[in-house]
């Protein structure tokens, strides 16, 4: 039945069935709930809280506790070592997702089951359906610089390698994708390679001789695709060659890859020239992506929260070509799809999907002051417009009231289902004491600074931070990779351009009475990013799902040790607060 079904994507009906459901979410958001129940309701977990069978929304807020991962954490682990009791859920679990883990440095187990495959289809088909009525395209392909995490088998067997890993292995993720007229350039080899850098390579050459057909440019991540072709301007000489000869660099020596890469590979003088030609008009690599592929639409990928910050580098890319925020989700699941694509990334929101779990929002006290949740968790109907909360968040793979832990504002409802606009991860706060600095104030800190590397051609490549503790009185420490060399003097005027820009009061205030001490600016060696995604692709991660940790904690020693023993420059504001 579903083949048959992915013969043929009906746009018009997706979204006709969405526009049904969301519609009536808080009647979608009961069913949801009781299947949820009904179908685990027997399960060793869900036992303990007395719901005896009842499957009403009162009952279970009533019974069961609000938790985080760690509550979790010892039941999944029972799972993943082999324990075939229904312990979170009816059914078995048929994986373990890695989360990305980059911030605390350890990825947590999260189970995956065949309902996830389903909402990840629907969310993709929806999200599709939207963004193909502002985009149309055609029969055409998707160069996606995708990349499979390596997976390994837990004590119990269990399939173990991230989320997307687990979709991109699924039958169903490439008859979704053919059916919607997308694609993928790249062979199998290639997203599933063990050396991503091999990968990536091969993406960009497959995407160079599918060019006149590719109609999307997309990754999981804004990160990885500005990586990609950060990296086209090291060897874009070289993919030259290869075209123009019809053999594979020999930088390429996985043997499974090679082998799938010559299927595709002939001599091509002609296109071999007409990149060369392309690519020595460019100027500075503006416009890049368009120049490659001229029948290109749009750019996809997830653009929000430690992503914003691949924003400007990814616009000069891709020169005129729209950039369309892919949708929220998370390894635990999908919240919410992105029906608006022709809003510009910093403004997209997502509009719930009410069947993918059961949802429910902890008010946040305003300004995020201490990340306190002021009052119950309120439904998804009944949160309010402008409103800031935390997302609760309960699936049909054994999570159960579970805080997610991202930040989210109202935005505005589609029909009867919010409208969500992404804040911050709610963990990922740099503080000393009682002051609170997000992601976003960090991300808008660096971009003030940035500004003083313009006039010498310079941009900040990647950066972090750390609230070190260590000394008295603790400091904030910022890390940059820096595109090219800068003066002592330039970075001087950045580091107090830092410490100067995080505006929260009581940071400015303790910075005053010296209560927190003199911000640091570290400088590090060219490659160190490079590196801490090398030590996550080392801990099972997948480079697609990589994302640059934007404060690194203090129990991190991992990382903490990479960007240290990289330390080339540092520099301690004299700002005068």
């Amino acid at each position: 039945m579903m083949e048959n079904i992915e013969k043929k994507f009906d746009a018009e009906q997706v979204i006709e069935d969405f526009e049904v459901m969301t519609k009536d979410a808080g009647r979608i958001q009961e069913e949801t709930l009781g299947k949820i129940l009904e179908q685990n309701g027997g399960t060793e977990y869900l036992k303990q809280w007395g719901l005896n069978g009842r499957t009403d929304v009162e009952t279970f807020k009533a019974c069961v506790p609000i938790v985080s991962h760690s509550d979790l954490d010892p039941y999944i682990q029972r799972i993943a070592d082999g324990d075939l009791s229904p312990i979170l859920t009816g059914k078995p679990i048929q994986a373990i997702s890695l989360s990305s883990g980059t911030t605390q440095g350890k990825p947590k187990f999260v189970p995956f089951n065949d309902e996830l495959m389903k909402s990840t289809m629907q969310t993709f088909k929806t999200s599709f359906a939207f963004r193909n009525k502002e985009f149309p395209i055609g029969n055409g392909k998707v160069l996606h610089i995708i990349y499979s995490s390596k997976q390994f088998k837990t004590k119990g067997g269990f399939a173990t390698g991230t989320a997307t890993t687990h979709v991109y292995r699924n039958a169903q993720y490439k008859k979704t994708m053919k059916a919607m007229s997308t694609p993928i350039c790249s062979p199998d080899e290639v997203i599933f390679g063990p050396d991503f850098q091999q990968s990536l390579y091969c993406h960009l050459l497959s995407g160079l001789i599918f060019r006149n057909e590719v109609q999307v440019v997309s990754s999981a991540f804004a990160h990885s695709i500005v990586q990609a072709f950060r990296t086209f301007e090291q060897v874009w000489e070289e993919l030259v060659v290869d075209i123009r000869e019809g053999v594979l660099s020999s930088r390429v020596t996985v043997p499974s890859i090679r082998l799938a890469m010559s299927k595709l590979l002939k001599p091509d003088p002609e296109l071999a020239d007409t990149i060369y030609i392309k690519c020595s008009s460019l100027s500075n690599w503006y416009g890049l992506i368009p120049k490659l592929f001229p029948n290109t639409k749009y750019i996809y990928g997830i653009m929000t929260g430690s992503m914003e910050p691949y924003l400007k580098k990814l616009r000069h890319y891709a020169g005129e070509l729209p950039l369309v925020s892919a949708d929220y989700g998370s390894s635990e699941g999908w919240v919410g799809v992105n029906v608006n694509p022709k809003f510009p990334p910093e403004m997209v929101t997502y509009a719930v999907l009410p069947n993918t779990g059961y949802f429910e929002f902890l008010p946040l006290e305003e300004n995020l002051i201490g990340m306190e949740q002021a009052n119950s968790p309120v439904c998804l109907t009944e949160v309010k417009l402008g409103e800031e909360y935390e997302i609760v968040f309960t699936n049909f793979a054994g999570l159960y009231r579970y805080r997610l832990g991202d930040v989210v504002k109202i935005k505005g409802f589609h029909n009867s289902t919010p409208e969500l606009q992404f804040v911050c991860r709610r963990n990922l706060v740099l503080s000393i004491n009682i002051d609170k600095n997000t992601e976003k104030d960090l991300q808008l800190a660096v971009e003030a600074a940035g500004k003083h590397l313009v006039d010498e051609k310079l941009e900040v490549v990647d950066f972090t931070s750390h609230a070190n503790i260590s000394s008295d009185p603790g400091h904030y420490v910022i890390f940059w990779e820096l595109s090219g060399e800068a003066t002592d003097e330039i970075l001087q005027e950045c580091c107090n351009c830092l410490d100067k820009s995080f505006l929260d009061s009581s940071y400015v205030n303790n910075r005053r009475m010296n209560t927190i001490g003199a911000l640091e600016l570290r400088i590090v060696k060219r490659g160190t990013f490079d590196k801490i995604l090398d030590h996550f692709v080392g801990l099972g991660g997948a480079v697609s799902q990589f994302k640059t940790p934007r404060c690194v904690g203090s129990k991190n020693s991992s990382l903490i040790q990479i960007l240290s023993t990289n330390i080339v420059k540092s520099y301690s504001s004299t700002a005068i607060f």
